[in-house]
């Protein structure tokens, strides 16, 4: 027993030392961190204060005031929203997401995307590369052994290159209820039965086609084992905080609360086609703060290497010289001196998108509509906008 106590009289002032050692070290993280985080946000705040107020971010929202006012006009019904090195400089919301109820559209609107969803199945493609899953030179008969388009890649499908035939022109033609909605392996079926004419050899131009980003939907979904909308809410909405972007399918989803309605020119609301099952080519909905959220991503390495953007951003199509072209999943504007613009537009029954980047400046321009309105594509006026205040010299003198 003596033994004991004198054991334990020994062991306790070590204990105390440790336990006092370990407060001290736990209060020091917990203090470094609060001092990292401060530094974190003031380092943030100093940021947007700087960009906000840079005689070049004044210009711009000077010139975007008119535009939103005298270009898109009193018909606009959407959202529009521009950010400077990813600090917002203009957003404006204007109109309803629902006429019948004059449900205002707010930030938290969601608007399908059309074919501005296409930069995401790209993106995921690439992410599965990136991590070893697949290679977008494989053949597609690897994912589909009985779709006869012999020497047609996955990269073919994503750069618009493949030469297959668009299911929007030949799908009808086989399916004749129009009020039954395709799934993307209806059409892969179809495809697979009929073998509807290719329109070229795969590789040889470049030609804008909505089945390869089906087909794309549905080698994730393969890959994965995951449907569409599922992988891309576990790689990228959820990581990202995008908490109002997710895939719509009308096949197996319910609208969902500030989902937009779809409305022609003349505010007739236009009802889904046989084609609104089909994912890939379309059918993500967000909104235009969750969109500057995806464009941030693609800046700063949280997802992608650069070896994957450089491949994103290349240009292929070059069969036809000049600015205009056609990266894995982004239109592209390549001018002579250097600079690129990375963009996508969008158009599926009455919305319309326009999501561009103007990387070398991280400028982004995104424009959401419910309503069909075609002045949504017309923003070569943003870009002067844009280009000129980028390349003029701020007050405290630098470019």
């Amino acid at each position: 027993m003596k033994k004991k106590i004198i054991l334990l009289a020994a062991i306790l002032p070590a204990c105390l030392i440790y336990q006092s050692c370990q407060n001290s070290v736990g209060k020091d993280t917990s203090e470094n961190r609060y001092k990292n985080e401060k530094a974190y946000n003031d380092s943030l705040s100093f940021h947007r204060e700087a960009v906000l107020t840079s005689s070049a971010t004044r210009r711009m929202v000077s010139g975007l005031n008119d535009f939103y006012e005298h270009d898109l006009g009193r018909n606009f019904n959407g959202a529009m929203l521009v950010a400077r090195k990813g600090v917002v400089i203009f957003e404006k919301y204007q109109g309803y997401s629902d006429f019948a109820t004059k449900s205002p559209i707010s930030e938290n609107t969601t608007f399908q995307l059309a074919s501005t969803s296409k930069p995401f199945t790209a993106m995921a493609i690439l992410y599965l590369q990136q991590e070893g899953k697949l290679n977008i030179q494989d053949p597609i008969q690897k994912y589909f052994p009985q779709l006869d388009y012999p020497g047609v890649t996955i990269q073919d499908l994503l750069d618009h290159r493949s030469g297959l035939p668009n299911y929007l022109y030949f799908c009808n033609k086989y399916w004749k209820d129009n009020s039954e909605l395709m799934t993307n392996k209806d059409v892969i079926n179809i495809m697979e039965k009929y073998h509807p004419k290719a329109a070229f050899r795969p590789n040889t131009h470049y030609n804008y086609c909505n089945t390869n980003y089906a087909l794309l939907g549905s080698i994730i979904q393969k890959v994965t084992g995951m449907r569409l909308g599922e992988y891309l809410a576990k790689a990228f909405f959820r990581p990202l905080g995008m908490k109002h972007t997710y895939v719509f399918n009308p096949n197996i989803d319910n609208a969902r609360q500030n989902q937009a309605i779809t409305y022609d020119y003349r505010t007739r609301p236009i009802s889904d086609v046989c084609f609104d099952g089909v994912v890939g080519d379309k059918n993500v909905y967000s909104t235009v703060d969750d969109l500057l959220k995806w464009d941030q991503a693609l800046y700063d390495g949280k997802l992608f290497t650069k070896a994957t953007l450089r491949a994103a951003y290349t240009p292929y199509s070059n069969e036809h010289p000049g600015i205009k072209n056609y990266g894995l999943g982004w239109h592209l504007l390549c001018y002579p001196d250097g600079e690129k613009v990375v963009y996508h537009n969008g158009w599926w029954h009455g919305n319309t998108s326009s999501f561009y980047r103007f990387i070398d400046d991280t400028t982004t321009l995104i424009i959401l509509s419910n309503r069909f309105n075609k002045m949504v594509y017309h923003v070569q006026p943003v870009w002067k906008v844009l280009h000129e205040a980028t390349f003029a010299t701020d007050d405290n003198g630098e470019d």
